[in-house]
């Protein structure tokens, strides 16, 4: 597939932050607020280091503010462990919830959130979730017009190799409770190998999620009834290098993933647009240097903007905004 240089529908680039407290940055996401925009992000020595929390910074009057730790890993007895894969969801009230892990590693976490009533300026409402609820793993709920939430989660078993498997986790209570819904099992061959379901929502109601595999392949798996079954993973035609991805519909019913368009390593980073999921355009180039572009998150702001974090070499967490109107058609 060729990749389509497309310089004009980029608005803006720049970084979160120039210098930060912290050496190693990653998993980002960002939701849009009463004024402006927030973004959250795991940072510290490193990955799985003890040290790692969870940091936010708010873009107003134009500007990133200084990044903050908002959360850490530390228990009651003392103890730091690192956080993981922070998820702010808008609640539809006012309210932004930070959905994130706690724990050793992915196979040994568990879910944790925060509540903000002010934009992100300030955090209350610290909670663990009910056992067996792991909250959103790495991409944003959607809620459906019925008021529905519906989020992608995941599981990594212990073993060696870890077993990954999708589920969903959905509330009809405003996130209050949570049922937990797994996809049909596949018919022939072996369960693939998938985590980090994001979810595209189509003008006819069904739910389409997309994630990350170890088949080198995009996965997908489809809901006709507002999230309670899914159908057996399959795949896409989009190449994943076993590398996290994000999704979002636009409101003109177009469906955007950003992700890597390679099977190995986390260059380049890409965009793709669709209107029916299935069949999507030639990849946009975000980043094409030699390095690591990788998880990023995207949204749609109300004024019609898209919007994309994601990782930048470790180093540090970029923002780019991208206008809907430029994006290369699909096929």
């Amino acid at each position: 597939m060729v990749m389509v240089q497309t310089p004009s529908a980029i608005v803006t680039t720049e970084f979160i932050y120039e210098r930060a407290p912290f050496p190693s940055a990653h998993a980002s996401t960002i939701v849009e607020v009463k004024d402006g925009l927030l973004a959250a992000w795991f940072g510290g020595t490193r990955e799985r280091a003890p040290d790692v929390g969870i940091w936010t910074a708010r873009r107003v009057n134009g500007a990133w503010t200084t990044p903050v730790e908002v959360a850490t890993g530390v228990q009651a007895d003392g103890k730091r462990l690192p956080c993981w894969n922070p998820v702010l969801f808008d609640t539809g009230d006012g309210g932004v919830t930070l959905f994130y892990k706690v724990g050793p590693s992915p196979s040994q976490w568990w879910g944790m959130a925060l509540t903000s009533r002010d934009g992100g300026t300030s955090w209350t409402d610290q909670r663990r979730l009910p056992d067996g609820v792991l909250g959103p793993i790495k991409n944003k709920p959607v809620r459906l017009a019925d008021g529905t939430i519906v989020s992608g989660s995941s599981t990594e078993s212990t073993g060696s190799p870890s077993v990954w498997r999708v589920h969903f986790e959905r509330s009809e209570d405003k996130g209050r409770t949570w049922s937990v819904v797994t996809p049909a099992p596949v018919t022939t061959g072996s369960e693939p190998d998938a985590i980090q379901p994001a979810i595209l929502v189509h003008m006819d109601g069904r739910l389409q999620a997309v994630g990350r595999s170890r088949a080198q392949r995009i996965f997908e798996t489809w809901s006709s009834d507002r999230g309670k079954t899914w159908t057996p993973l399959a795949f896409l035609s989009l190449p994943n290098p076993n590398s996290g991805l994000d999704a979002v519909t636009l409101r003109d019913g177009r469906h955007v993933i950003v992700y890597n368009h390679t099977t190995q390593g986390r260059t380049p980073l890409n965009l793709t647009v669709s209107r029916d999921g299935a069949t999507w355009s030639a990849p946009m180039v975000l980043e094409s240097e030699p390095g690591e572009y990788s998880y990023p998150a995207v949204i749609q702001t109300s004024d019609g903007m898209i919007h994309v974090t994601y990782t930048w070499k470790r180093e540090r967490i970029k923002h780019v905004v991208v206008d809907p109107t430029r994006l290369p058609a699909s096929r």
